[in-house]
């Protein structure tokens, strides 16, 4: 009795282990993944390393004599409009543009670079600039899209007239102009003592410069309480000047204190658009219980590619600080898809720093969350130096062993050890004529590969007698989007009509 028979035998692989990455931001990594930031600002000299906090001062409120251009319904060409308590002028060199090119609503402006600019004149002591108001907190803000960012253009410019506590005439002013591809303000008499009798110059000018033909928001804000002046882009704390006799804290603050036959220019010597200016605050004091506001400040990421799908987030690490009863809270969100922000609140994780996350978060898509909140007295802000995420790729099972190859009548029976994979989902088999190249389409189970399931033997039919065939099995798991292992060795065998 004639037998022919022919295998090949794997060596075990064990299970790999899978390496866990880390995606840190702050310290050395710097917080621009944070990219959207309401009530946070990044701040240097608390830690070595720049840290974000609370914004150390209220949002100004929106009062009265406020100054509020959208430009949605503005025409050029000479046209003076009494706006609030403000007599504004736009010359006819000015263009208004539609919402197409606007930042926001139906319209924006569109400077020349040789504009005599919008003049903004008060009319009236309800208006915040109006001669002799006394402001306490204020704030100034655009979205501006420069073409050039050319030295010298001016983005805003404000003339008046004081009386020195001598008597003489004083010049005050205050400008916001392009140096060096970065903004810089300037103020000159504008800030007084509580008494009248002394003024401070301030001065501040983004760390960063500002892209050309790109729209970004600018802020810029006055808190009365301690003389902190801060000017942010798009959210991002770019310089801190304060207005106080130490130039600290600590110091007598000074307040503004508007001059005399005042004009605010915007846009003199500009090239470029600029949409909804706006101009806020308080004539009247108003009495400040607290630093910061209790409602806090939130800042979320962009979106992290974790590299892989089903990739598994596991811990979040932060190196924080929160003084008296203030707190940090984490939240993540993961998904397949990119477009995480589309998403809903109800999406958002808790996560505790330090501690295994309680729910799975799961995708290869990954955005993070904070909120900070202060002290019951509003006084202390926490402070984040450092967040780490760990997370695993989710990395396919290793191959299976001790695969060997049986011939059969116009078939080959295949068996294996199976892959020590937890996640294991399956083996597929790949089949073929030549060492290496799994082509094979003859199989009446059908082409290569074949899906097998989670079965450890199979019968490949449809085979030609005589011919060689060659053979690897691969794993993959059950991820939503399977990974699919490496190949096991390479057996090889060529069905035979056989006598039993």
């Amino acid at each position: 009795m004639l037998s022919t028979a022919m295998f090949a035998v794997l060596i075990y692989i064990p299970l790999p282990i899978q390496a866990e990455s880390i995606l840190q931001l702050g310290g050395n990594a710097g917080w621009e993944g944070f990219n959207s930031r309401i009530g946070i600002s990044e701040v240097d000299g608390l830690r070595n390393k720049p840290v974000l906090t609370l914004s150390s001062s209220l949002p100004p409120s929106s009062g009265a004599g406020s100054l509020s251009l959208s430009f949605d319904d503005a025409r050029s060409g000479a046209v003076s409009s009494r706006l609030d308590a403000y007599l504004v002028t736009i010359p006819p060199t000015v263009s208004i543009v539609g919402p197409l090119r606007a930042r926001a609503g139906y319209g924006a402006v569109l400077f020349a670079g040789s504009d005599p600019g919008i003049q903004v004149e008060p009319s009236g002591p309800e208006a915040l600039l109006y001669s002799g108001n006394r402001l306490d907190d204020f704030s100034i803000e655009f979205w501006l899209y420069p073409a050039n960012m050319e030295n010298g253009e001016q983005l805003l410019s404000w003339s008046a007239s004081r009386r020195s506590n001598t008597g003489e005439a004083v010049f005050q002013r205050f400008r916001c102009l392009v140096a060096r591809n970065r903004i810089e303000w300037s103020f000159s008499d504008f800030f007084s003592s509580p008494d009248e009798t002394r003024r401070l110059p301030v001065s501040l000018s983004s760390r960063s410069p500002v892209v050309p033909k790109t729209w970004s928001h600018h802020l810029l804000r006055f808190d009365s309480s301690i003389g902190l002046v801060e000017y942010l882009i798009d959210g991002r704390l770019e310089s801190v000047a304060y207005a106080t006799t130490t130039g600290t804290e600590r110091g007598e603050a000074f307040s503004p204190i508007a001059g005399s036959g005042g004009v605010l220019v915007i846009g003199p010597r500009f090239t470029g658009m600029l949409d909804e200016f706006r101009i806020s605050g308080d004539i009247s004091a108003i009495n400040r219980n607290s630093r910061y506001p209790a409602e806090g400040g939130r800042a979320e990421t962009r979106v992290f590619d974790l590299g892989t799908s089903n990739a598994e987030t596991r811990l979040l690490e932060a190196k924080n600080t929160e003084p008296g009863n203030s707190a940090a809270l984490f939240f993540l969100r993961a998904g397949e898809s990119p477009d995480l922000r589309e998403g809903r609140d109800s999406d958002w994780i808790p996560v505790q720093s330090g501690k295994p996350l309680i729910e799975a978060v799961r995708g290869r898509w990954l955005q993070i969350a904070v909120s900070l909140f202060p002290d019951g007295d509003g006084e202390q802000s926490p402070i984040l130096e450092e967040l780490k995420i760990h997370y695993e790729q989710d990395a396919p099972p290793p191959p299976p062993s001790s695969v060997t190859a049986e011939i059969r009548d116009g078939a080959v029976e295949l068996t294996w050890r199976p892959s020590p994979d937890p996640d294991l989902g399956g083996y597929l088999i790949y089949y073929g004529g030549a060492r290496g190249e799994y082509f094979g389409d003859s199989s009446s189970a059908g082409p290569s590969p074949l899906d097998v399931g989670q079965r450890t033997s199979f019968i490949v039919d449809g085979l030609h007698n005589g011919a060689l065939y060659y053979f690897a099995i691969a794993a993959y798991d059950r991820a939503p989007a399977r990974h699919i292992g490496e190949f096991s060795r390479e057996v090889s065998a060529r069905p035979a009509r056989t006598v039993r």
